[in-house]
């Protein structure tokens, strides 16, 4: 898979918790039924697939990253989990829903990707989903992208691996692979990182790609700078915090 983009599970486990935890509101949107079959699409390290899973329903989690999916097979072996690309996923009207929670942001080949959850919907079939919607770290990647030219020594600065749209761009892209948009939120969620390192953690974690360029003796304060570039946005009262703005879709396959 092209640009994949890897993670530091131990860090994501240990420090960025609040990614599934801000989850459980998707699940309680999709109110999932016993005996549906659920497809978690993105499903990280696995802790939202085992909350479907609790409601009874039959779920399958699936990721593109190898060393998620190795996580979430170690922290709930008795659930099924695939690695793969979403935007090649061969599901034919195989789910009752698609749930997705801080993943699809991350698919950047966006039209493909709900072609293929269209694909593997079954008619009146759901796709419930929360991403990061247009403006999502307005901050955190302009900081980014003021500081690497000081120290990429001239190298080209990656091209993002995020989309964020806004609710009629993803409702276009719905509408075209024949899924019906009921509702959509955007939303500021301004996220609290933990400790005084919170916000280099969550740098490391999830802008990893972008300090590729930076010679690796200097990529250490090529972060540091960037920390520091974000103090006056987004340290206050002794925390950091994340300027998130979300976007919670629901879609129904016509």
């Amino acid at each position: 898979m092209a640009n994949r983009t890897s993670w530091d599970t131990e860090l994501y486990e240990a420090k960025h918790d609040f990614v599934w935890k801000f989850g459980a509101g998707v699940i309680e949107l999709l109110d999932p039924k016993p005996g549906e079959r659920i497809l978690d699409l993105g499903c990280g390290t696995g802790h939202l697939t085992a909350k479907l899973a609790h409601s009874g329903a039959e779920v399958l989690g699936l990721d593109a990253s190898l060393e998620m999916i190795g996580q979430a097979r170690q922290n709930f072996p008795a659930l099924s989990f695939i690695a793969g690309d979403a935007a090649e996923m061969t599901f034919q009207s195989e789910f009752n829903a698609v749930f997705s929670n801080a993943a699809l942001h991350w698919m950047t080949a966006a039209q493909r990707v709900i072609e293929r959850i269209a694909q593997a919907l079954r008619p009146g079939g759901r796709l419930v989903a929360e991403l990061g919607g247009k403006g999502n770290i307005a901050h955190i990647l302009n900081a980014v992208l003021r500081v690497l030219p000081h120290f990429n020594d001239g190298a080209e600065i990656p091209a993002s691996r995020t989309y964020f749209p806004s609710i009629p761009e993803y409702g276009a892209l719905l509408e075209a692979a024949g899924l019906e948009l009921r509702t959509a939120f955007l939303f500021d969620r301004p996220t609290p990182l933990d400790g005084e390192d919170g916000m280099d953690n969550w740098l490391r974690q999830f802008t990893a790609y972008y300090f590729e360029t930076v010679p690796r003796a200097r990529r250490d304060e090529a972060i540091a700078a960037t920390v520091e570039a974000l103090r006056p946005q987004l340290w206050k009262d002794g925390q950091w915090s994340a300027d998130y703005r979300r976007l919670r879709i629901v879609a129904v396959k016509c």
